[in-house]
């Protein structure tokens, strides 16, 4: 199939205005009604909220292949310029989104690795990690906006599209073959140049993110937790926006799949960060999608014609994926001494 931009920018303006409004409005609500008062969350609620997330990213995902179907299914010479009939198109397109959905849902558990790590090393209470991950979604929500219009006008080049594909392959190895470093926000230079350009209290002061004493602003280690957080997504942003353009040319599915992997990431922090250890094997299997995701963007799609089956690259990511879910569960943690 011929690669056209079903849904250009300049068109669909009106489309991402109104899904950054329908975002924000949850997360409104998210933080005004449901989290308006700090408290531990428990497994039955992120449980709940992880099964909201993905429902409202499921329905999306069917209105997204309804009204494809309903746009462009009358349109025989785009069906024609494409080879595919509606039907066809309309399910290219739901299939291109859940794909990317799960390439980002899957390496967002990278992330809460490093939550873990981060939330332990500053003492941060439980009842405050929400506060902190709701910011850091919103931060997170706006670089990612910075990264898929960046690269939507970078990867028109077929050589920065070869570029990232390798960047992906490679990165891809080094998860599966190097050994892994402990992660230490004191060296990170970020955090160092925070802390000089910034007053630190030593303990938490609530949920507060500065607080002012003396007549002088600090920032509190729930700040400096954000701080890290934050960057440690827009390094993680460099791995899987490219990863899902791989998937798709369609920024608006780019961008939709991203903002609803992101928006149920805290929900599935605080299901699984009790038994995040336990999946030992997953890096294998997140290891394999980048250097999969990488040829494809670098040879597999020029290899089948310009666009290599979106069925098979998701049986392909699910099965990777499940798969190291899978093992890191059967098998059993060999006991050293």
């Amino acid at each position: 199939m011929e690669s056209v931009v079903l849904f250009s920018f300049a068109e669909y303006w009106s489309f991402y205005a109104l899904f950054v409004l329908f975002v924000l409005l949850l997360l409104a609500i998210d933080l005004g009604v449901f989290h308006r008062d700090a408290h531990e969350v428990s497994f039955k609620e992120s449980f709940c909220w992880s099964v909201v997330w993905v429902a409202l990213a499921l329905l999306f995902n069917f209105l997204l292949y309804r009204y494809t179907f309903w746009k462009f299914g009358q349109d025989q010479q785009l069906l024609s310029q494409l080879g595919v009939g509606a039907e066809a198109l309309a399910r290219q397109v739901g299939l291109e989104f859940l794909t990317g959905f799960i390439v980002e849902k899957s390496l967002a558990i990278d992330n809460i690795f490093v939550f873990v790590v981060v939330f332990n090393y500053f003492a941060i209470p439980l009842k405050y990690q929400h506060r902190v991950l709701f910011f850091g979604i919103i931060g997170a929500l706006l670089f990612r906006v910075l990264f898929i219009a960046l690269g939507a006008v970078l990867l028109q080049y077929k050589w920065i599209v070869i570029f990232f594909g390798l960047f992906l392959v490679l990165t891809g190895l080094k998860i599966i073959f190097a050994p892994e470093k402990p992660i230490d926000p004191e060296k990170n230079p970020i955090i160092r140049l925070f802390k000089k350009l910034f007053r630190v209290t030593p303990e938490i002061e609530g949920q507060h993110l500065f607080v002012k004493k003396s007549g002088l602003w600090y920032a509190t280690p729930l700040m400096v937790a954000l701080v890290f957080i934050e960057v440690s997504d827009i390094i993680f942003a460099v791995d899987s926006v490219p990863a899902i353009f791989a998937i798709t040319k369609e920024p608006f599915i780019v961008f939709t799949s991203n903002v609803f992997a992101i928006l149920g990431l805290r929900a599935m922090y605080f299901m699984l960060a009790g038994s995040i250890h336990k999946f030992r094997y997953l890096k294998y299997g997140l290891g394999v999608v980048l250097v999969f995701v990488g040829l494809k963007m670098a040879w597999l799609n020029d290899l089948f014609g310009g666009k290599f089956p979106i069925t098979w690259s998701l049986i392909f990511i699910f099965a990777a994926i499940a798969l190291s879910i899978l093992v890191s569960f059967v098998k059993k943690e060999e006991k050293t001494g």
